[in-house]
């Protein structure tokens, strides 16, 4: 080859690769625009009941922060607090709409959606916020939640109200006959409301937003808060009487409307499910900091008092209708959360079993005790307060087991 021909074909060499280099550095540009237009600007409409000074109003803060930050700032979402875009029940209408993007609200509430979700309603399921995390985090949480799209929902995650206390303008109730004819406002669901006439109270149904009025105006004796929402809604002003019921723990549910989710981008999803996620667990840290520190303020502001541990049994006993009349409404399934929290219990814990044959059912069985007959069907088939308590008609119609 000579000199000439050598020369260009160096040059052909040097063309091809600069246009090839080219081609590459366009189609680079090209990829990464396509990328940075994976996060478009968007106005988001985050609607819930509570106020600023609430956990819940601190953890929406955190998950439109935490939206921007993942998405360069692309993701603006507007927090609409105190019920201003309406009450729980029409903002599940506007979403399933979509003219709301988000709302946080009690899990309990989307009962009228699906009736599995009464199942957060049901009193004294939980004793403590790390049973409730370890059901709405795990199986029964992410079923609940696949039940959302069909109805124009989506579920991102559970932070919390928190467990729920009883206060009044009436007088003390410092044991459960003291609660007897008391009009207290309750959640509008069913089980909340039997639940409460149950324990022979007269249960009102209100949305949140008008509650303050209602007990000003003593339209109501009182209602039902986690500690921290009495003084922040200033409940504590109108109200004399305080009783530590935990009768009932409340977890939220952070919800998309579908028709808003379905036009984001899979980066767009991302940043807002990993927002959800972490503001849940901001929120639920701050939820308990806020109730336990709040409980020394409100006992200088009202009278407090706890009922005793023959109360809260015979709370428990008047609520088993309660349990009886919605535990076959909720579904087989979800019947008993309670078992599936109780892993505190290293030798005794819940579980599923498949036992080979399509048609039976598995039964209560334990590495200590053999199955007992428990006092009631909808019993805990868990250990408390000192003893233990066996159900093996409850676990065969539930699922549950001994291991």
């Amino acid at each position: 080859m000579n000199v000439t021909s050598l020369t260009k074909s160096i040059c052909n060499a040097v063309t091809t690769a600069a246009a090839s280099a080219m081609v590459g550095s366009a189609l680079l540009t090209t990829l990464g625009v396509a990328h940075a237009a994976d996060f478009q600007e968007r106005n988001i409409k985050f609607a819930m009941q509570t106020n600023p000074g609430t956990a819940q109003y601190d953890g929406a803060e955190k998950f439109a922060e935490l939206a921007a930050k993942k998405s360069g700032g692309k993701l603006k979402v507007k927090i609409f607090g105190g019920g201003v875009l309406g009450g729980d029940i029409p903002v599940v209408s506007s979403l399933q709409g979509g003219t709301v993007e988000i709302s946080q609200m009690n899990a309990s509430l989307l009962n009228g959606v699906f009736k599995e979700f009464s199942i957060f309603d049901f009193p004294y399921m939980f004793d403590s916020e790390k049973e409730a995390y370890a059901v709405v985090d795990g199986p029964v949480g992410k079923k609940l939640f696949d039940m959302l799209p069909e109805k124009g929902l989506i579920g991102l995650a559970y932070p919390e109200l928190g467990f729920r206390h009883t206060h009044n303008s009436k007088r003390p109730v410092k044991t459960l006959d003291d609660l007897k004819g008391l009009k207290i406002r309750v959640i509008q669901t069913p089980v909340y409301i039997d639940t409460f006439n149950a324990l022979g109270a007269n249960a009102t149904p209100l949305p949140f937003p008008e509650v303050y009025t209602a007990l000003e105006q003593k339209a109501v004796d009182g209602a039902t808060n986690p500690l921290i929402t009495i003084p922040v809604m200033k409940f504590d002003e109108v109200q004399k009487y305080l009783t530590l019921t935990k009768h009932q723990y409340n977890p939220q549910a952070i919800l998309a409307s579908k028709k808003f989710w379905d036009k984001l981008s899979a980066d767009e999803k991302k940043a807002l499910q990993e927002a959800a996620k972490e503001a849940t667990e901001f929120e639920r840290a701050v939820s308990v900091k806020k109730n336990t520190e709040i409980l020394d303020v409100l006992k200088k502001r009202l009278e407090v008092s706890e009922w005793s541990p023959a109360d809260f049994a015979k709370a428990r006993e008047l609520t088993k209708p309660v349990w009886d009349k919605y535990t076959p409404i909720v579904g087989e399934a979800l019947r008993s959360p309670r078992c599936a929290a109780r892993s505190r219990f290293p030798r005794q814990r819940c579980a599923r079993t498949e036992s080979g044959t399509a048609s039976s059912l598995p039964v209560c069985v334990t590495s200590a005790i053999s199955p007992v007959p428990a006092r009631s069907r909808i019993a805990p088939c868990c250990p408390q307060e000192g003893h233990t308590q066996r159900c093996a008609t409850y676990c065969a119609t539930t699922g549950a087991i001994w291991l």
